[in-house]
């Protein structure tokens, strides 16, 4: 009885989540599956170390960041990431060298839960059609701006937090009739 207790208090946690954003919950939903199905694909293959990777997944774009100490290793990085079920899209932020010091680590995730912290409360962003992940003081964004103005809006929150030395954004601007 706790087990069908706690899964269906999943399953209604998950769709109010979705719910909530902006995106469709099928959109949601597949990106969950989509990365949950990434992260078992790489977590198999043992040729490499995938550790210093982040995964982020929006609407079938797949944004790969982080480093991996070989170009070999980053390649099987992008051929897993294509297997994985609902990605239409690799994008490619990784580069080749040394691990994430420590240091760096904790820089970057204080970058990340500030940004994350200014788009929910700045009221000219939805930050639901945002997702960001902050590797060596560069952060990068996937999502769906409602409008030119929003993207430029987020975009300028993220160079304002200090330690971001660059920001790339793999954002689309919605058009007019879009599904949103």
């Amino acid at each position: 009885m706790n087990f069908l207790r706690l899964s269906l208090t999943v399953a209604v946690v998950l769709l109010s989540a979705a719910c909530a954003s902006s995106r469709s919950l099928d959109a949601s939903l597949s990106d969950i599956a989509g990365n949950a199905d990434l992260k078992g694909v790489l977590f198999t293959d043992r040729t490499h170390d995938y550790s210093d990777i982040d995964i982020t997944l929006f609407e079938g774009r797949l944004m790969l960041t982080g480093t991996m100490r070989t170009e070999a290793g980053r390649d099987k990085l992008i051929e897993n990431a294509w297997k994985a079920d609902g990605v239409d899209q690799v994008i490619d932020e990784v580069f080749i060298g040394d691990k994430t010091s420590f240091g760096q680590g904790l820089a970057d995730t204080r970058i990340d839960q500030t940004l994350k912290a200014k788009l929910l409360t700045d009221g000219d962003v939805t930050s639901s059609r945002y997702k960001i992940a902050v590797s060596g003081g560069a952060v990068y964004m996937i999502g769906a701006a409602r409008d030119q103005a929003e993207l430029e809006e987020a975009v300028s929150l993220a160079r304002t937090i200090g330690g971001v030395n660059k920001v790339v954004s793999h954002v689309l601007v919605r058009q007019p009739g879009d599904a949103q």
